[in-house]
């Protein structure tokens, strides 16, 4: 990496003009940039990163494909830090806090914020996307201004690399959720990628007896079986739905969780699910997909989504300091933030068995 003058700090003093960050400036395109360090509002908190984790949907948004991440634009969303200024408004906050923090940006006016569904505001945004109704500036960079409502403190015991998986782990801990799990349930995971290892920690975590983990790649099985899966099957090799209902009894699943988000992961997940079961579709690779209405309906399926986050955030911090979801198994590499445009050409690329890659500022 290029070498970059070192100044040291203290708290209270003011942070420097200009700091240095990721930008994508064009499709599949980064340039490593000195930006102006942004000032926080009055209810903001300027946050000095110290992590930042790169997304898959980081990688499927650089190429501008989904149309979530129109350059010029500095991504990343799952990160923690310190925080390194106050807005005027903020008292729950001091300068040297370590904290995490939210990757949705809610009103907290609007009639879904107010009936507790903030991942569904009407003024919705996300941190390090930029759509055609809004740009928001993220992680991916010295510094990063954040609303004070959507941080939360980070244990001492827990590392700033351990704290970055907040946010995917709360992304996965809300679609537990959003499944109803009972204790004893018998569940099915489509997609053995980041989240879909840590939808397995939490299934098992919320009580689950089996938990069948189906992908494509033996590494990723490997994993989930040491993170709490029974079992592992091979979606190109194995016959998966039989397999499923040989593990439950002969009836399916009654819950499984579809991390994918294409046309034959979504008709694979329905047609793991016992009659009267759950599927929940986390995944959304594809805008739109095939889907099988007559095994819905007639088996009496509850088909749910699951959108980003919703109040997750503490049980999940929880949930990593404890040690009950392990992330530091999911670490593939810590690089400095400067080589991050490398780092996204080997993930886009897919050929290593890379989970995640956490960048990290000067």
């Amino acid at each position: 990496p290029t070498s970059l003058p070192c100044t040291i700090r203290t708290f209270g003093e003011h942070p420097p003009a200009a700091m240095k960050a990721l930008e994508l400036i064009d499709a599949s395109t980064f340039d490593f940039v000195e930006k102006p360090t942004p000032e926080p509002g009055p209810d903001d908190l300027l946050i000095r990163v110290k992590a930042c984790g790169i997304c898959g949907s980081d990688i499927h948004g650089m190429d501008g494909s989904s149309g979530r991440r129109i350059p010029p634009i500095v991504m990343g969303h799952e990160a923690s830090g310190v925080v390194e200024q106050c807005g005027a408004n903020i008292r729950a906050w001091s300068e040297g806090d370590r904290v995490t923090f939210d990757s949705t940006i809610y009103c907290g006016e609007c009639d879904y914020c107010k009936s507790g569904h903030v991942n569904l505001c009407e003024d919705r945004e996300v941190l390090g996307v930029s759509t055609p109704d809004f740009r928001r500036q993220g992680a991916f960079a010295d510094y990063v201004v954040v609303p004070g409502r959507i941080c939360h403190r980070v244990p001492e015991s827990v590392s700033y690399e351990e704290a970055a998986f907040a946010e995917p782990v709360s992304v996965a801990l809300h679609a537990v959720r959003r499944a109803q799990i009972q204790a004893g349930d018998s569940a099915v995971v489509v997609g053995a990628g980041l989240i879909g290892l840590l939808v397995v920690q939490g299934l098992k975590r919320a009580g689950c007896k089996t938990i069948i983990a189906v992908d494509l790649a033996d590494e990723r099985l490997e994993l989930a079986l040491q993170l709490g899966a029974t079992a592992g099957l091979r979606s190109d090799r194995d016959a998966v739905v039989g397999e499923v209902q040989k593990l439950t009894g002969g009836e399916g699943a009654d819950v499984v969780m579809e991390v994918v988000g294409i046309n034959s992961t979504v008709t694979l997940a329905i047609n793991c699910a016992r009659k009267g079961g759950r599927v929940c579709l986390v995944g959304n690779l594809a805008p739109q997909v095939e889907f099988p209405l007559q095994a819905v309906v007639t088996r009496e399926l509850d088909v749910l989504g699951s959108c980003a986050i919703n109040g997750e955030y503490p049980d999940a911090i929880a949930a990593i300091a404890a040690g009950e979801i392990n992330v530091k198994a999911l670490i593939s590499e810590i690089v400095p933030l400067s080589d991050g445009a490398s780092w996204f050409a080997r993930l886009h690329e897919g050929k290593e068995p890379l989970l995640k890659v956490i960048l990290q500022p000067r």
